[in-house]
């Protein structure tokens, strides 16, 4: 008999409507075994590790939170080389990973026949200094917005946004407010080359962007649907002129990048850089090169 998984955090903000829109419905899954996957308080890295241990060929999973949850989903099954099948339901604050794959209810996921419609789709990897650090199924950013993403694991930020979870925009204005205050306090990326380009040392963030979405607004294209290529833009976004710009662009049209197979970040002296893939972000010390390149693997998803 099939096994379906179900992934989720009891410690997210919009935990709750998990509980009772999917846990709460579990007997409607005829015709399988199924088995919960409840995330742990450690990290991506940890969890997927563990998840990945548990997966089979013919298992699917289904991601019931946002988009950490969804990454850690991935990155169990990429790490597993098993033949699994994901499917991501919408319970974040913005959804990037759900929303690419086109968000659906539980109710209205179609699990229930044996001839599943899939899809592939082709996630970036993260290689640091030689060694694989992490899967990414939207986007990644190096910089001054990675810095900002601890700001949602306060627990006083995480309390005010379980209250007001329907809407996303909380979520930017806690981002502003951090952003007026922390902008000017230090430089967010040491001296580096791109592809063995030096940058002005007033680049603030790099950006590699292969999903639908990032940051819910930000429209991206469908280059997780190619194998080979997807789209990277850096930018002095400390400027608020430069961010405001960017950011109309992303939402009217789409996040402004060129066209890449593959990028390589090498430092000029071993750095401290922080990192965030879909809102899950890490801080590594004497660093001397990142490299962010399509994976050489695919996840197969369930096409709504």
């Amino acid at each position: 008999m099939r096994r379906i998984f179900i992934v989720y955090n009891p410690r997210s903000s919009r935990f709750c409507d998990v509980k009772d829109e999917v846990l709460n419905h579990l007997t409607k899954l005829k015709g399988y075994i199924v088995g919960k996957y409840e995330v742990k308080p450690t990290d991506v890295d940890k969890n997927s590790t563990q998840f990945s241990k548990l997966l089979k060929d013919g298992d699917i999973v289904i991601s019931a939170g946002g988009d950490a949850t969804g990454v850690i989903s991935a990155n169990a099954i990429l790490n597993s080389n098993k033949d699994v099948t994901l499917a991501v339901l919408p319970y974040g604050n913005f959804n990037d990973l759900a929303r690419t794959l086109g968000a659906t209810k539980f109710e209205n996921l179609e699990i229930t026949c044996s001839d599943i419609k899939t899809a592939k789709y082709y996630p970036l990897e993260i290689i640091v200094d030689g060694k694989h650090f992490r899967y990414a199924t939207c986007y990644v950013t190096i910089g001054m917005t990675a810095e900002a993403v601890p700001l949602f694991d306060e627990p006083k930020t995480r309390k005010k946004l379980q209250k007001g979870h329907k809407s996303s925009w909380r979520s930017y204005i806690y981002l502003m407010k951090w952003y007026f205050k922390n902008r000017h306090k230090k430089v967010f990326i040491p001296e580096f080359k791109l592809n063995g380009k030096i940058q002005s040392k007033k680049v603030s963030d790099y950006a590699a962007v292969n999903g639908r979405f990032m940051c819910r607004v930000m429209k991206g294209g469908h280059d997780y649907r190619d194998p080979k290529v997807f789209r990277s833009v850096t930018d002095r976004l400390t400027n608020f002129w430069r961010l405001f710009g960017l950011m109309t662009k992303s939402i009217l049209v789409r996040t402004p990048g060129n066209e890449t197979t593959g990028d390589i970040l090498e430092f000029i002296q071993p750095s401290t850089v922080s990192l965030q893939a879909e809102g899950e972000y890490y801080t590594f010390k004497n660093v001397k090169k990142i490299e962010v390149r399509k994976s050489k693997k695919f996840l197969k998803v369930i096409q709504n």
